[in-house]
């Protein structure tokens, strides 16, 4: 039997943005729409252009930046949003438009105030006016494991005679199991009329757990597109998670008789990228992409494991791009060998890039006995800096004891001068937040703050992850060091220079400059 090609749809950058908590810039969306096409996804949507002029932006610039793979925008059934994707996808080699519209009661009912008769004329009018602008149109019934049958048929029977070119099914909610999906899917396929002239797409959410569950009985069912995301990113629970899905159908091929175009040794580093820029940690025994995922602590997994991997790994780890290799790098590793552990990793950086890594790898390697492959991963994930730096932390100094009030000076450069200060706070690290605070001129709201180490051993790496709130917009910095207090001065640091750029400074800025 012929495996059938699913294609893979990838809404990190938008459904996926959605995510409690990440904000993306326009560049850091574009780094990973590159990650995305040498992971060889078949779509990547961008965002949704009307929601706003970052979005736009976003879109704007992933299509300009990105070839070999289709680049979607999302829009509702309006002419506006319409012609906001259309704009922002002028510069795709292949642009797709995204429509939806609720089909549910519930929807039509409380959300939309429209009656099913409505509701399928505006479908219809929105496919047929965007059709103008591009061939690819992919139509989505929002909530429709929720709608009646009969009506959701109806709804993509007249997408698809608009122009549609791809229907897509979503459980909006996360509601539906695996045999009610699969069964929702199958009556799709058979009594959508012209169902032929459109492919099947599905998108899943994991209120339930059960978002791979019920994207892999859709696939069972006549579905060939799966809209996903990295980490299994989204809204609330998030999504159908991309390395779940795609794995699920490489080692189960024999059953699911279905493939993928994806490259899996791009998957790990894809995932640790997303990680990185969205400031979202990847879980410890999250599937696939997790640290633990291919750790064996009991001694009998250990033993079967190193016999014969089968014992205990039905996937193989250097399959999804997670290197067994033991070559160790320190202090007096040279510039030759760290590149090639680089390659080794699976990253292509231009050299420009090794280099600044090199030094950094070798300020880093003083500090550390050995530096392991996350360190180095951490490192290339780090190079994501903010490209405007009002503000550099060049000194810091703390004092802290449990009967001693935590005092911290820092000296920030900026365009105009070093900038000094000293404040004192309820432990080291708001002793820091403090001064910096005091020494840029204005309040910061800090939404959360994370701590967590890079590799282990009492030499670790440490991993800083912050949040600032402004006009109810996020913005996450990050910093390594193996000195706590340095990598969460530099998160916070990270996070206001980010934060200015996007906004400008505040109106009742005291200092003036930068960098």
């Amino acid at each position: 039997m012929t495996a059938n090609t699913i294609k893979i749809f990838d809404t990190t950058l938008r459904d996926g943005e959605q995510t409690p908590g990440v904000c993306l810039d326009a560049r850091e969306k574009v780094e990973i729409a590159q990650a995305l096409s040498r992971l060889r996804v078949d779509v990547i949507e961008g965002g949704f252009p009307i929601a706003s002029p970052g979005d736009f932006a976003a879109v704007s610039q992933i299509a300009a930046a990105v070839k070999g793979v289709s680049v979607a925008a999302l829009a509702r059934a309006y002419v506006k949003d319409i012609d906001a994707a259309k704009e922002a996808l002028k510069k795709a080699e292949s642009p797709r438009i995204h429509i939806f519209l609720a089909t549910s009661d519930l929807h039509l009912e409380y959300k939309l105030k429209m009656t099913r008769e409505q509701a399928l004329a505006q479908a219809e009018q929105a496919v047929r006016y965007a059709k103008q602008f591009t061939s690819d149109i992919e139509f989505s019934a929002e909530d429709a494991s929720r709608s009646d049958r009969e009506f959701l048929c109806r709804v993509y029977s007249a997408a698809i005679a608009a122009g549609a070119t791809v229907i897509n099914v979503p459980d909006t909610v996360g509601y539906s199991t695996p045999g009610e999906f699969g069964s929702l899917i199958k009556h799709i396929s058979q009594h959508v009329v012209n169902i032929h002239q459109a492919a099947i797409s599905v998108h899943c959410h994991d209120d339930l757990g059960l978002a791979v569950a019920n994207s892999l009985a859709a696939i069972e069912n006549g579905a060939s597109q799966i809209e996903c995301t990295i980490n299994g990113l989204g809204e609330r629970a998030g999504n159908t998670a991309l390395e779940e899905l795609v794995m699920a159908l490489a080692t189960r091929k024999e059953y699911y008789q279905a493939v993928t175009n994806i490259e899996s040794r791009q998957i790990y580093r894809t995932s640790r990228l997303v990680s990185a820029l969205t400031g979202i940690a990847v879980p410890p025994n999250k599937a696939v992409v997790g640290d633990n995922a291919f750790a064996h602590e009991s001694g009998i997994h250990q033993h079967g494991v190193l016999n014969n991997p089968l014992t205990y790994e039905i996937i193989n780890p250097e399959t999804v791009g997670v290197s067994r290799n033991s070559i160790i790098l320190g202090k007096h590793s040279g510039r030759h060998a760290f590149e090639e552990r680089i390659c080794q990793l699976g990253y292509e950086l231009p050299e420009d890039k090794i280099n600044s890594l090199f030094i950094e790898f070798k300020e880093l390697a003083d500090r550390k006995k050995i530096v392991y492959d996350r360190d180095i991963e951490a490192l290339i994930a780090d190079r994501q800096k903010a490209m405007d730096t009002w503000y550099r932390l060049a000194y810091h100094h703390v004092i802290s004891g449990n009967q001693t009030m935590a005092t911290a000076s820092v000296r920030l450069e900026t365009e105009s001068g070093p900038v000094e200060q000293a404040c004192c706070g309820d432990g080291p690290v708001d002793a820091i937040f403090k001064a910096i605070e005091k020494a840029v001129g204005f309040s910061v709201c800090l939404k959360d703050y994370q701590l967590r180490a890079v590799t282990s051993g009492e030499d670790a790496l440490g991993e800083a992850t912050v949040w600032l709130e402004r006009d109810e917009r996020s913005f996450i910095g990050r910093g390594l060091s193996t000195d706590v207090i340095e990598a969460s001065a530099r998160a916070y640091m990270s996070a206001i220079n980010k934060m200015i750029a996007a906004c400008g400074y505040p109106e009742d800025k005291q200092l003036t400059g930068g960098l």
